[in-house]
């Protein structure tokens, strides 16, 4: 990959306006004075306008400085400051003030840390619990990989919904995520059902990165095999020069065409859209997730009936 690749310009069907409302500024406001990094910001998500608008945020703890350096991510990369002792409050109460029915906590990768920020996960889990019990929690956790015992820690806090995206096909690892491995990721997913079956799993997919649609289908098997509940994919987009570039942009109507194939192949649910991200809409997805799961229990016990 070149070191800088011109960024291509974007098709009308995945241009957002720039944010301005108020309640914009007043989520904006409310991070800066709890001292909290988002994801939102960090990863320049095209959604920002909408979600912080609703007072939606996706906090992101553990710093905003990342060990890994994968080729799609914004996040800046380099030797992490120590952890904050104090996040899990500021991010239980900011919740509150927002009033949020769902959260999304995600983090950076901490490979220096020796169970890679999995207790500080745990940490702010319990403090949500504590100050906002009514509120549904979903975490997106990086990978944890070589840190024993750190998945079971965070599948025993008990989230509502634990995310881990696999970001792309495996034959793109080396040059997309180098720092990562495929098959850990599923066994990740894997694990966390192994601890909880009753924990919600999902994980999600970028394309335009140069994936065949064969070699999605191939994901999507692999993720229900591995007991994935929710699928998300999204259109990857280039964040600066220094990014791997897209290689294009996919229309509207393959997204279509892969959430059916992704109904076909049971995921509880699957959001796929050019604009879809991990935590975009994540609280009315958890709640279609949460009757999906009912229906489909409910069917399952009618047809045991009729053996």
């Amino acid at each position: 990959m070149n070191d800088a690749t011109p960024i291509q310009h974007k098709p009308a069907w995945i241009r957002v306006k720039a944010p301005t409302s108020e309640g914009y500024h007043a989520t904006r406001r409310l991070m800066r004075e709890a001292n909290l990094h988002t994801v939102c910001e960090e990863a320049a998500c095209p959604n920002i306008g909408e979600c912080w608008s609703q007072g939606h945020a996706t906090v992101m703890i553990l710093g905003d400085v990342c060990t890994r350096a994968c080729s799609f991510c914004n996040v800046a990369t380099g030797q992490p400051k120590h952890v904050d002792p104090f996040e899990p409050d500021n991010v239980a109460l900011s919740v509150k003030k927002l009033g949020l029915t769902h959260v999304v906590v995600t983090s950076v990768d901490r490979d220096d840390l020796d169970d890679g920020g999995a207790n500080h996960f745990v940490r702010v889990i319990w403090r949500l619990r504590e100050e906002t019990p009514a509120t549904t929690i979903e975490v997106l956790t990086p990978d944890f990989m070589r840190k024993e015992g750190a998945i079971a820690a965070v599948a025993a806090a008990k989230p509502d919904v634990y995310n881990h995206n696999v970001e792309t096909v495996p034959r793109l690892y080396p040059t997309i995520r180098p720092g990562a491995r495929y098959f850990h990721s599923l066994r990740l997913l894997q694990e966390v059902k192994e601890h909880d079956p009753m924990i919600f799993t999902k994980s999600g997919l970028m394309v335009g990165l140069g994936e065949t649609k064969a070699e999605v289908l191939q994901v999507m098997d692999d993720m229900r095999s591995a007991g994935v509940d929710f699928l998300t994919i999204g259109q990857y987009l280039q964040p600066t020069p220094k990014h791997a570039p897209v290689d294009r942009f996919v229309p509207p109507d393959e997204f279509e065409e892969l959430k059916r194939y992704a109904n076909g192949k049971g995921f509880l649910l699957a959001a796929c859209s050019p604009l879809t991200r991990s935590s975009y809409h994540a609280g009315d997805d958890f709640q279609r997730m949460r009757l999906a799961r009912q229906a489909r229990l409910e069917q399952d016990a009618r047809e045991a009936s009729l053996r």
